[in-house]
């Protein structure tokens, strides 16, 4: 009968190391450009409350002009990306983790915000200081935005992943349609 808890706890031990390891490898594919964006849904669920993002770290992002909804309003059809909320110590670190995006997006709707997409960001700069070529995530590639942008940013890469809201001109388009900041 003294056998029977060590069993168990043995079991429950080989049950967690198995989570962990297909956990790791989801990550793991997800770095390498493939994979699914579902673990990254599940780690920023918590970001659907603003108030834990902002308690996280993550705050206000502002264009040059002060502008927070961000729009392509000179092409009729595109919609918006809505209102960043970044990591500014992510940003400029050189890394992109899948599970730890830079920014998160909130697409205004009926006065609230409601998360729609994260973003990865990285800069230019601090990626090819140890990458030969831009970063890929989940299969993509990201966009490149030049110096002289209108967040007055150097150089950088991006990628928009809508994990949380549809976008039918796809998942890691940069700009949605079915949002606006109107």
């Amino acid at each position: 009968m003294k056998t029977r808890p060590k069993l168990l706890v043995a079991l429950g031990t080989a049950a967690v190391a198995a989570a962990c390891l297909a956990l790791a490898a989801a990550i793991a594919v997800a770095a390498l450009g493939g994979g699914s964006t579902e673990p990254v849904k599940a780690v920023t669920a918590k970001f659907h409350d603003l108030a834990t993002a902002k308690q996280s770290g993550y705050g206000l992002l502002k264009d040059k002009h002060g502008i927070a909804c961000i729009a392509m309003d000179s092409m009729p059809g595109m919609g918006a990306m809505g209102i960043h909320y970044a990591k500014p110590k992510l940003v400029g670190d050189g890394r992109i983790d899948p599970l730890t995006p830079e920014a998160l997006v909130y697409a205004p709707t009926n006065g609230t915000l409601s998360l729609a997409a994260v973003e990865y960001v990285v800069l230019k700069k601090d990626w090819a200081a140890k990458h030969a070529a831009p970063p890929a995530l989940f299969g993509h590639r990201f966009n490149f935005t030049p110096a002289g942008n209108r967040f007055g940013l150097p150089a950088y890469y991006s990628l928009h992943a809508w994990i949380w809201k549809h976008n039918p001109a796809g998942e890691f388009a940069m700009w949605n349609p079915e949002v606006s900041c109107k």
